[in-house]
């Protein structure tokens, strides 16, 4: 049976949204089921990795870098970022692509930073200009980083890990400000309008898993995470626009549109009409899973869902 999923934001991203009279009757009969949260845990139950290992800064690099350039080294994603002091400490405000980075940026910034890394053994690169790596020995011990997602908007003190190997570098994050807090570059930036790029944030780091599977055959989305993922796995990988509403079998990342009431109206609502030919599943990063499945129209006794985040 075809089966398509579409990968979600949190329910309560879907707050306040009316619901279109088939999709809450759809959603009021479905299976529903409460998994683990988090970016991570939604990807899991998609996508099985061997060994079980979430290094996102590898498996970007496949994409970044191609597949035999990932599996020579360890990686550890350095991405360009904005860290706004404040009374209270100092707030992580944009990273990578929300700084609006392009090539000239990287051509003047990375030169000053290389010899940092490169005195303590690591090569730093910049393939993509919002997406900077460190090349690491396989071996090296890495602390659990926090990613952007987890840490934007906070105050970065909050996120620092504490554990025995963090100290080499936190003394390298607070050289790398240093050096970008004097960058002339940065003056250029700000009569464009742009924030400054005055630190590095740490994370994802990591050596490729050995396999990759996944039941979907095909994958739309604009995430070079999953990209990586579809290439280590041999899934056919497509951007999210090439997707129809009406997809029969595949998995749909939908985790960064926007827009919520246009998310019901053009991928939600079809997707539950589409259940007449198979399963679809409404997979939230929050946990909340719901499968709706043909045979389910039979449950005419059940309410149709008030809302999403209910």
């Amino acid at each position: 049976m075809p089966r398509l999923t579409l990968l979600l934001p949190a329910t309560t991203r879907f707050a306040g949204v009316a619901l279109p009279q088939a999709l809450a009757a759809a959603l009021g009969r479905a299976d529903r089921a409460m998994h683990e949260a988090g970016e991570d845990a939604q990807l899991a139950r998609h996508f099985r990795l061997l060994p079980n290992r979430w290094a996102h800064a590898a498996l970007t690099r496949v994409v970044d870098g191609g597949q035999e350039d990932a599996r020579l080294s360890g990686w550890l994603r350095a991405d360009p970022a904005y860290i706004r002091p404040d009374i209270n400490g100092a707030r992580l405000l944009a990273t990578g692509d929300g700084l609006g980075i392009d090539a000239a940026d990287v051509e003047a910034v990375l030169p000053a930073l290389r010899p940092l890394f490169g005195d303590v053994g690591f090569g730093l690169d910049a393939p993509h200009p919002g997406r900077w790596y460190l090349r690491l020995p396989k071996e090296a011990a890495l602390p659990a980083f926090a990613s952007p997602t987890q840490a934007l908007g906070d105050d970065v003190f909050e996120h620092i890990p504490a554990a025995p190997e963090a100290r080499r570098w936190r003394l390298l994050a607070s050289e790398a400000q240093v050096v970008l807090h004097n960058h002339p570059r940065n003056a250029t930036r700000a009569a464009a309008g742009k924030p400054p790029i005055n630190a590095l944030w740490f994370w994802g780091g990591g050596v490729l898993p050995d396999h990759v599977a996944s039941a979907s055959p095909t994958l739309y989305s604009d995430d070079p995470l999953l990209h990586g993922l579809a290439k280590l796995g041999t899934l056919d990988a497509m951007p999210l626009d090439a997707a129809k509403e009406s997809e029969d079998d595949g998995l749909i990342d939908l985790r960064a549109v926007r827009d919520p009431r246009a998310d019901v109206a053009r991928w939600l609502s079809p997707a539950a009409q589409a259940a007449s030919r198979g399963e679809v599943v409404f997979d939230f990063a929050d946990g909340m899973v719901f499968t709706v499945a043909p045979g389910q129209r039979w449950r005419f006794w059940r309410k149709p869902a008030a809302r999403i985040d209910a």
